[in-house]
């Protein structure tokens, strides 16, 4: 199984990825957002150095206690971000937007974090058009809205449904197979036990042959169980990642990448012992 970004490509199996978060916003929900870019870059410059094989920055919070920012506004900052990367590591845009999508990967974004669920093809067309990989996240509803009333027969059938359906729908509008990657959504229209029951039967989406993405990190679940706020939750996060890598994950996305890195290299040590 192969993932190609723009010009990156990673070869699978192979190592978990993981993936660095950099949130461009001052209400970040785990307080670590930064809003001067110099900042930001030196922030996404130290997870690099702290192990990232990614950097996915994000202009726009997923909190649905306010407004969503001006489209232009969120544009304009990853912009500003994206054209002063220089490290050579694959740059992730988190946006939902195709307005924002098209101006970001023009500047040189090489995946698109697409936590919109996908609902029309125009995502997809502008990963095609620059060749960005796309990262389909399973979600119902729109972004900045909560979501607390959905349930679910079978979470796990539901999100195997809605992935055979959006891989379809973005290789019609022109992704090759070898650019999509699966996020389940950890959080995203989803209560504790469908975000547990996720982690242990991960396995059931292997099957797409496609790698599994997982936004472990400080996740609201982690909360539910352990009554900590998200600045606490890092230990729980290690839980989570080891949960996922464990059960097929291929990525994990991390507010703490030391921690992270660290967690996969005992995991690896132990495995290669077996």
């Amino acid at each position: 199984m192969k993932l190609v970004a723009r010009g990156f490509s990673f070869e699978f199996p192979r190592p978990a990825l993981v993936m660095g978060i950099v949130n461009l916003v001052a209400d970040s929900f785990s307080g670590d957002g930064v809003t001067d870019i110099d900042a930001a870059l030196g922030k996404a410059r130290q997870l690099v150095a702290d192990g990232a094989d990614i950097i996915d920055i994000g202009a726009e919070s997923a909190r649905t206690n306010r407004e969503p920012l001006p489209a232009a506004e969120e544009a304009a900052q990853l912009v500003r971000f994206t054209e002063a990367w220089d490290c050579d590591v694959p740059l992730s845009i988190n946006t939902w937007r195709p307005e924002v999508a098209r101006i970001a990967l023009a500047a040189g974004g090489d995946i698109l974090n697409d936590i919109g669920g996908l609902p029309t093809d125009e995502n997809a067309r502008i990963c095609a058009a620059t060749g960005a990989a796309l990262l389909i996240m399973h979600t119902v509803g729109t972004p900045k809205v909560p979501h607390i009333h959905v349930g679910y027969g079978d979470v796990m059938r539901s999100i195997g449904e809605f992935f055979a359906e959006k891989i379809v729908f973005a290789e019609r509008a022109g992704v090759a197979r070898d650019a999509i990657l699966l996020d389940p959504g950890i959080d995203f229209a989803k209560q504790r036990d469908d975000n547990l029951r996720i982690y242990r039967e991960l396995d059931r989406l292997h099957h797409f042959a496609r790698p599994i993405l997982l936004p472990v990190s400080r996740k609201t679940v982690i909360g539910d169980v352990l009554g900590l706020p998200p600045a606490e939750r890092d230990a729980g996060t290690v839980a989570c990642i080891t949960a996922g890598i464990l059960r097929g994950a291929q990525i994990c996305r991390v507010h703490n990448v030391r921690a992270a890195v660290q967690a996969l290299r005992i995991l690896e040590a132990v495995e290669a012992e077996m």
